[in-house]
């Protein structure tokens, strides 16, 4: 609550001889939030006279306005030094309270209501004494609500020669009227440039204040990113207060100014069987939908499907050029618009030469070309069998042979387009007369009589060569393989071997004729062992009998003088190492005589006959075992 003071000096006359004089000082206003209570005071002194008056009446007014709409007084209390009134059917009947003291009295108002902002008068009487009077002024303050903005919910076109409405803010519910304040960008606009606000002021049958401001702007494209606000203030006690609304963008409606046309997809370079995206976008708001051309044909538009993409499916060579792209809502149709080259690569098939196959003589010379037209820098590589033979667009063969014969293959590939390749194929074939596998011209071998070998003769040649076989010495023979492939036949014989054999292979076609010579010689089993093997053999199995008759010996001596064994009269004992021989025993028969022993056999059990290395891995088998 907040008080003014003012002074009030009245004179009066009196029907004493002397004049009386009381000066009385009230506040000039009073302010106070609605629903609070509001003290308002009303100080009085007598200056004349010794002593203060024995009585003094006091009394409060207010203005308020009858059903006439006409203004009276109306006394709302009353008082004095033996009794205190508040009159009855007032606005203010059980709602005020005075509370009187040594030259002063005070009114207080309870609950105050936006009703009560009106004057308030003190009458203060000391009948001789004097009598004075003084008002005061009570405000009542209520805080509106906190604005509201709303932004038009249609986009604002900057082509518009009037301001057009931007946005309203309204505050509800304030008393007194607050007022409302526009901000752009945190700053008030130039009310100058273009801009209208229009305020509508409403008082609602409660006394309550609702103030409602329309802004009117001629915007700019810069309006696009621009924030508005709307700012309401109002009075409160002693102060003025501001609460600030939220901010808000508005749409703004410009036209398109520049356009871009780029390469959506696909990403780097484009090959022929691509499908390719052109995609065009201006700086126009809303969007505006394009139309595209190509610089070719300008009075042709090409179909598409989007409004701002171009989809090109699948491309060629042929669609390269310079595309364009304009608005539709475009004013200057040569000017606003966006293009861009667009560049297919290619990579026709390969051209090789000499085409498909080629026959050339055996040792003669070739040079093969490969070529592919390309948009690019193309790399030639040359292949055979999976391996690389050659760099370049020309393979040179010299002195061909056999092995010259064959698919040589060149692949040609883009190193910046990975994508692009091709390929292209000669086979080559050498003609000439029959050229047997091997170095050697005559083979010569060795086998053991009633033995088979087999006999290999592989001729290569073009024409595809014949083989046939010559055989001196078996009668007992026959072709056990016969295949042939591209340039090569294979021919296997097998010679049972009697005797020495004498056999030729002869290769032959239309271009000549090539023999192979194989010697075979007989020998026998007796033959398989020289005789120093033999002897070595023999002197083995003396020494290992000799050492096993001594252990014999020995532990028959031992036997008989233990008396473990008697002599018989026949005076010959056998001994076998095992009662059951099998496949691998050997048999060792002994025969006694007073002065020597001696070793009579030693035979397998399967009676085979063996040769000396054998039987001596016989003996050390029997033993082991």
């Amino acid at each position: 609550m907040r008080l003014k003071k003012k002074n009030v000096t009245l004179i009066l006359c009196a029907c004493f001889s002397a004049w009386a004089k009381v000066e009385l000082t009230m506040h000039k206003v009073v302010e106070v939030y609605l629903g609070e209570s509001a003290q308002i005071p009303c100080q009085y002194n007598f200056t004349d006279g010794d002593d203060e008056p024995s009585f003094v009446m006091i009394q409060w007014f207010v203005v308020s306005t009858t059903a006439a709409g006409n203004s009276a007084r109306k006394r709302i209390f009353y008082g004095d030094g033996g009794q205190q009134i508040v009159d009855n059917n007032t606005d203010y009947s059980g709602r005020i309270e005075v509370t009187p003291d040594r030259q002063e009295t005070r009114l207080t108002i309870r609950d105050v209501q936006l009703y009560d902002e009106r004057e308030f008068f003190c009458q203060v009487n000391g009948l001789a004494a004097g009598n004075a009077e003084g008002k005061t002024h009570l405000r009542v303050f209520a805080p509106p609500e906190a604005p509201v903005i709303e932004g038009v919910p249609t986009g604002i076109s900057m082509t518009n020669e009037v301001p057009s409405k931007v946005a309203s803010c309204e505050a509800r519910s304030g008393f007194p009227k607050p007022n409302i304040t526009w901000y752009r960008n945190a700053t008030p606009p130039n009310l100058q440039l273009y801009v209208n606000v229009l305020i509508l002021v409403t008082q609602q049958s409660s006394g309550f204040f609702s103030v409602q401001s329309t802004l009117e702007f001629k915007v700019g494209k810069e309006d696009k990113d621009a924030h508005f606000s709307c700012e309401v203030s109002f009075f409160v006690p002693g102060a003025i207060r501001t609460v600030e609304s939220n901010s808000i963008n508005i749409t703004v409606h410009y036209p398109t100014t520049m356009v871009e046309l780029w390469k959506e997809s696909p990403q780097g370079l484009v090959k022929e069987g691509d499908a390719v995206g052109l995609r065009c976008q201006g700086d126009g708001n809303p969007p505006p939908s394009f139309i595209f051309n190509r610089e070719q044909e300008l009075d042709v538009d090409l179909e598409s499907n989007n409004a701002d993409v171009l989809m090109l499916s699948p491309v060629s060579r042929k669609d390269s050029g310079i595309y364009q792209c304009r608005p539709l809502d475009a004013d200057d149709y040569a000017e606003v618009k966006g293009e861009m080259q667009l560049t297919v690569h290619y990579l026709d098939p390969a051209v090789v030469v000499p085409k498909d196959s080629e026959l050339m003589l055996k040792g003669e010379d070739l040079t093969a070309t490969c070529n592919a037209l390309s948009s690019l820098k193309t790399v030639i590589v040359w292949y055979k069998n999976g391996k690389q033979v050659g760099n370049g667009n020309t393979l040179h063969l010299k002195d061909a042979t056999y092995d010259t014969t064959g698919e040589y293959i060149c692949e040609v590939t883009v190193p910046s387009l990975p994508a692009l390749h091709t390929s292209g194929s000669v086979h080559i074939i050498v003609q000439g007369g029959p050229q047997l596998v091997g170095v050697e011209q005559e083979v010569r071998l060795e086998e053991a009589t009633g033995r088979t070998v087999n006999l290999s003769c592989e001729a290569q040649g073009h024409p595809l060569p014949s083989i046939s076989w010559n055989i001196i010495g078996s009668q007992n023979w026959n072709e056990v393989v016969s295949k042939v492939n591209d340039h090569v036949t294979h021919s296997v014989v097998s010679v049972k071997v009697t005797a020495d054999v004498s056999a030729s292979c002869n290769a032959s076609n239309d271009m000549g004729t090539d023999v192979k010579a194989f010697s075979v010689k007989a020998i026998t089993s007796s033959k398989q062992v020289t005789s120093t093997e033999g002897s070595g053999v023999i002197i083995v199995v003396i020494i290992l009998s000799l050492l096993l008759l001594a252990i014999l010996g020995s532990v028959l001596y031992f036997l008989h003088k233990k008396g473990k064994i008697p002599c018989g009269h026949s005076g010959k004992q056998e001994i076998s190492t095992k009662e059951k021989t099998t496949k691998d025993d050997i048999v060792v028969e002994m025969k006694t005589n007073t002065k020597n022993e001696e070793a009579v056999l030693l035979k397998a059990v399967n009676g085979d006959k063996k040769g000396p290395n054998d039987q001596v891995a016989y003996f050390k088998k029997g033993l082991e075992a």
